[in-house]
């Protein structure tokens, strides 16, 4: 989908409303924009900001410390730390948090000290509002509530936690652009769940649409 023109102010679902609203309302913005964001959520602020400090504790670590956790280049595995330039210098750190089979703590780093505790906590309870998502989107179709969820894997539905960090960039002749700002984004299968450092009260829901949008503060 291409938008043209000012940016798009996306459709917010206030998830603590009745139940025919938020289905009604995930429904109307998944088929007519493709994403949405989410207020009201379940997830609190102190976990949502316990996730940012261990992401930031991370990033400002030495290099060295860092790229102990760097991902195999030669490996398909997308598990670990890495930096591009992409309209801006771009760290990231690629986790995948379930099923736990899937989980590779190699990748997971020990310091700051409770990196693990914080984003299994942060896991937890964002597949609450994915159970819910998915739950709304079944619905919302006139199928069983468990109906989509089971069609991508059910309970072997992979999740990959990433987060993105935006340092000054070292190479600053070749920068094209600015980088849109810190955020974690969570990647089940048909979708991805965004936050970002200037609005964590908010999710931003995609289901396979990219465009600019207009974060409401």
């Amino acid at each position: 989908m291409t938008f043209e023109g000012a940016e798009a102010e996306v459709p917010v679902v206030d998830f603590s409303g009745p139940e025919s609203l938020v289905i009604r309302g995930v429904s109307e913005a998944s088929s007519k924009w493709g994403l949405l964001q989410i207020v009201n959520h379940s997830i609190s602020k102190e976990v949502i900001e316990n996730l940012q400090r261990v992401g930031r504790q991370f990033f400002e670590l030495p290099n060295e410390e860092k790229m102990a956790y760097a991902k195999d280049l030669e490996s398909k595995n997308i598990d670990g730390y890495g930096s591009r330039l992409r309209n801006g210098w771009v760290d990231h750190l690629f986790n995948k948090v379930r099923p736990p089979n899937v989980v590779d703590y190699r990748f997971w780093p020990k310091n700051p000290s409770d990196y693990r505790q914080v984003t299994e906590e942060y896991d937890r309870n964002l597949n609450e509002v994915v159970e819910k998502l998915f739950r709304c989107l079944s619905l919302g179709l006139g199928l069983k509530a468990e109906e989509l969820k089971k069609a991508v894997g059910g309970e072997e539905l992979i999740y990959n936690l990433k987060i993105n960090y935006y340092p000054p960039c070292p190479r600053q002749d070749l920068v094209l652009g600015v980088g849109a700002g810190t955020h974690r984004s969570l990647h089940p299968n048909g979708f991805s769940a965004k936050s970002n450092s200037r609005t964590p009260k908010f999710l931003e829901i995609n289901i396979g649409t990219m465009f600019p949008t207009s974060l409401i503060p």
